[in-house]
């Protein structure tokens, strides 16, 4: 009886790791994925000191400034992603991110 017991127990906690675990592998990608904004927002051009000339940005920058009348508009994607490649995300967005996207696989995982 208390191996019973014993083997039950053991087959429920290894069952709980299992179900974080798993929650895990879906919480993962997401803090990974808001860590390397900064890197990717690099890769397309938008730097700390400005556009790369002929990358990614620059084409969004050109678009964007044709589709303006000649300037880029204060708040439009561009210039967003400009002030995050120039500061990259705050204490702040980085927890309120991290948080939904915890909240949100963990109540996906709940489903698995």
């Amino acid at each position: 009886m208390v191996a019973s017991a014993f083997t039950s127990s053991a087959v429920t906690g290894v069952a709980k790791v299992a179900r974080v675990a798993s929650g895990c592998a879906v919480v993962l990608p997401l803090v990974v994925a808001v860590e390397a904004v900064p890197m990717v927002l690099s890769v397309v051009g938008f730097t700390a000191t400005g556009i790369t000339s002929s990358s990614i940005a620059a084409k969004m920058m050109s678009a964007a400034a044709i589709a303006n009348g000649g300037g880029v508009a204060p708040g439009s994607l561009v210039a967003t992603l400009q002030s995050l490649g120039a500061t990259g995300l705050s204490g702040l967005t980085r927890f309120i991110l991290g948080s939904t996207g915890s909240a949100i696989a963990a109540g996906i995982a709940r489903f698995y």
